[in-house]
């Protein structure tokens, strides 16, 4: 394949794959016809790109065959009217101009992404469902891919997915945008799931490296999409400030021998400062609307880090009111987790570790390694070192990932030093 052409056809699978698909979704109501479309449009694309050049225009090209695969998909369909999608809108609502593109010869084709992905991420869906539809349909990742990502099984992942959409088909859930009544809570749900994707390739939960960059870049175009398709709304804005400020890092999170670096280890040189100056951007504006929600707050505290010129700088007492406020609009054992941290670095290791320790019970934090890993960075601070010892000893059986493990194993090591 002429190198060129196969370059244009990968950048357009990662950048335009959920608007084809969505696009043949819109008249199939089939997610699984829906794929079949557009992937019979990409390789039309290689056909056609080898023989009459690259579009300029890619992704409208690419709809448009697949709108085109589709409609000739339902003339074959005898019994249309019978067999009418159950995902289908019989009077589905079109988006205002700026969420259309023009394919050629005037025919203007309204971007469905949002519709799918309010689909994919329907509350009435598993978590781990929401997730793996999202990855495969708006991201295009294979099915092998999706259970790479997530360290299961090709056949487990695949069941996972059929599933899904059975129970789309099966809970008659609409292929369309939510009315306004039900919008806020419905785009938390596709926030948190962006979101999810991004912590699970910003800090893989295991294996042997520590970044899944794929699994980062895959959130970080999702977000994009939702900031171009959601321009005003502040949650989505504070979503995308979060992944571009923690994104920010990435180079700086591991030294040239793989080792772990924290914060207060990292060189902030390394950090990506056009991320973190359109990260910033995105905060004030977030942060511009009240009440405040979740994102912009998180957003905040982020870039609080992201503006320190060096960690000793890093204003605490700022992040701990930050905390204090997402506490209070949403709180969670995360939330609170990372508050006793706030807290320990504003206030001491004491003070730290008390509220620690207060989580000791919470269910939520049991299996969760960053509990104990954070006990024994403070009970080391306070000499208490046989303590710090089985705290350590407690994160590693818990921890599973491999950088991660290597970090502590480094740390407890030097307490017998």
């Amino acid at each position: 394949m002429d190198p060129v052409v196969a370059a244009a056809v990968a950048e357009a699978h990662r950048t335009e794959w959920g608007l084809v698909v969505a696009a043949a979704a819109r008249l199939t109501g089939d997610l699984d016809a829906a794929e079949d479309c557009a992937q019979d449009a990409y390789a039309s694309a290689v056909a056609m790109w080898a023989e009459h050049g690259v579009p300029e225009r890619s992704g409208a090209w690419l709809t448009t065959v697949a709108r085109r695969r589709a409609m000739d998909l339902i003339r074959r369909r005898d019994t249309l009217r019978a067999k009418l999608p159950l995902l289908a809108d019989p009077d589905p609502v079109v988006t205002d101009a700026g969420d259309a593109v023009d394919a050629g010869g005037g025919e203007v084709i309204p971007d469905d992404r949002l519709r799918l992905v309010f689909t994919c991420c329907h509350p009435a869906l598993a978590v781990d469902a929401r997730v793996a539809l999202t990855l495969r349909l708006l991201c295009g990742l294979t099915t092998a891919e999706v259970a790479r990502a997530f360290l299961t099984s090709e056949a487990t992942m695949a069941a996972r997915i059929t599933r899904a959409k059975k129970k789309i088909t099966a809970a008659r859930i609409p292929y369309r945008i939510p009315d306004p009544g039900e919008l806020p809570e419905r785009l938390t749900a596709v926030l948190d799931v962006v979101h999810l994707v991004f912590t699970t390739g910003h800090t893989a939960p295991a294996g042997d490296t520590l970044q899944r960059r794929e699994l980062a870049e895959r959130a970080l175009d999702l977000a994009r999409m939702l900031r171009l398709l959601l321009p005003g709304d502040p949650g989505v804005a504070g979503l995308l400030a979060l992944i571009l400020l923690t994104d920010a890092r990435r180079h700086a999170r591991t030294g040239p021998d793989g080792r772990l670096l924290l914060l207060a280890e990292q060189d902030r040189d390394a950090w990506d400062h056009s991320e973190i100056s359109e990260g910033l951007s995105l905060t004030q504006e977030a942060l511009r609307q009240r009440p405040y929600t979740r994102y912009p707050l998180m957003a905040a505290i982020a870039a609080t880090h992201a503006t320190a010129p060096r960690f000793e700088a890093t204003d605490w007492v700022q992040i701990l009111a930050l905390y204090d406020q997402l506490t209070a609009i949403w709180p969670s054992p995360i939330v609170a987790l990372n508050r006793a941290i706030a807290l320990g670095e504003a206030r001491g290791a004491a003070a730290g570790l008390a509220a620690l320790d207060a989580l000791a019970a919470e269910p939520q934090l049991t299996g969760y390694h960053y509990l104990p890993a954070a006990r024994a960075e403070y009970l080391r601070r306070l000499h208490r070192i046989e303590e710090a010892r089985l705290a350590y000893d407690e994160a590693l059986v818990l921890a599973d990932n491999t950088t991660e493990r290597d970090y502590l194993t480094a740390r407890r090591a030097d307490l017998d030093a």
